[in-house]
């Protein structure tokens, strides 16, 4: 006769056996694994101030797009998400592709930082690396790509500066902030912002991550360590999961004027989409957007849903104005495989049929000592 009992503990045993196997795999993994290096593709640093940098990326192709693109990344998180790892880069796949692209490193605010506003960022810092890629490229105009809040960084430097971007793509960007669909949108709305800033000046990296592993704590907490003991036994995937998890963790600190500002004027008031931002005293108005305009977002994106993203094509005075979307949520835009084999060809074919020159297009800085150049001859 069969003993339920029996049988049960021999299953329990079995089960708690295979447990301790993986646990001690997965614990000789991890101690031997070598550091696992992100942000891999090469790249210059072309331009530094403050804790800020910009960078060059090494072109892949001999001759790349004529117009470069500056990648905009948001504060809250490190930008080598876009190059995690080689075999799923979107910054690699997009310089396959002949892009030209620069990106900007916000660095990790310090105490001295609290007084940085919205202000310093856009019309300061962002303001200078954009100025700078013109330089370099002898180009009055040139692409920006906005990443997330980088992304809305993005919008609100195009309604300032529409006269020198070419092509405007944002990823993930929410511009309209009155939508329940998102977890998130409805906490800011009540998060004591302006009692956090006065009490620590700089908000850490921390703290804001708490916030986000709670929207979706059984996935973010249990789930995907799960999943890590279940793969245990392929390195690689232990390697990206320490990939994953060391971006996750790398959260700079956010200047406390900057992210009063963010919360108050666009979580609570939702200032942006109403044309009654202002920074640096400046009004932002989204009807000055007025180039080429790609929207991108992700179908099940938890952090920025596309009730966020969408309003920005009605918002805009662009007549070539689309979207794109993915399946997914708000990381695997960066890393999933459709990533690499959908999103980037799709960025890098709108961005090329969007950026061919004119023959000898020179820039109106330089027309001037071209000019002066022919009458000394």
């Amino acid at each position: 006769m069969r003993n339920p009992f029996v049988e049960n503990t021999e299953q329990l045993m079995k089960e708690m056996t295979e447990a301790n196997r993986k646990l001690l795999k997965l614990s000789d993994i991890l101690m031997n694994l070598s550091d696992t290096d992100v942000g891999t593709t090469p790249k210059d640093l072309v331009y530094e101030e403050d804790r800020m940098r910009l960078f060059h990326y090494k072109p892949m192709m001999k001759t790349p797009c004529p117009v470069p693109m500056l990648v905009t990344y948001a504060l809250v998180n490190r930008q080598y998400m876009l190059d995690l790892q080689q075999d799923r880069s979107l910054i690699r796949n997009l310089l396959s592709l002949g892009l030209d692209i620069y990106i900007i490193d916000w660095g990790y605010p310090g105490p001295a930082d609290r007084y940085l506003t919205l202000d310093d960022y856009i019309n300061g810092y962002m303001n200078r690396a954009v100025d700078i890629v013109r330089e370099r490229s002898k180009l009055d105009k040139i692409n920006l790509v906005g990443v997330c809040q980088g992304g809305t960084f993005s919008v609100i430097y195009a309604a300032l500066y529409p006269e020198k971007l070419r092509n405007l793509v944002v990823m993930v960007t929410p511009v309209d902030f009155d939508t329940d669909d998102g977890l998130l949108h409805v906490w800011a709305r009540d998060l004591p912002i302006d009692n956090m800033v006065d009490t620590l000046g700089v908000i850490p990296g921390d703290l804001m991550n708490v916030g986000f592993v709670m929207l979706k704590p059984f996935q973010l907490m249990v789930d995907k360590y799960v999943g890590l003991m279940e793969n245990c036994d392929e390195k690689e995937v232990v390697e990206n999961f320490v990939r994953m998890e060391k971006w996750i963790f790398d959260s700079p600190g956010q200047a406390g004027e900057a992210i009063r500002q963010f919360v108050n004027d666009l979580y609570k008031n939702n200032l942006l989409i109403k044309n009654k931002l202002k920074i640096g005293g400046q009004t932002v108005d989204l009807r000055r957007i007025n180039m080429p305009l790609l929207n991108i977002f992700a179908e099940q994106d938890h952090l920025v849903p596309p009730s966020a993203s969408k309003p920005l094509n009605d918002a805009v005075s662009s007549e070539d104005k689309s979207f794109f979307s993915l399946r997914g949520g708000h990381i695997g835009i960066y890393v999933s495989s459709q990533s690499q084999t959908e999103l980037a060809p799709a960025v890098a074919e709108w961005i090329t049929t969007r950026s061919q020159l004119p023959k000898k297009a020179v820039s109106g800085r330089n027309k001037k000592s071209e000019s002066a150049k022919n009458q000394a001859t």
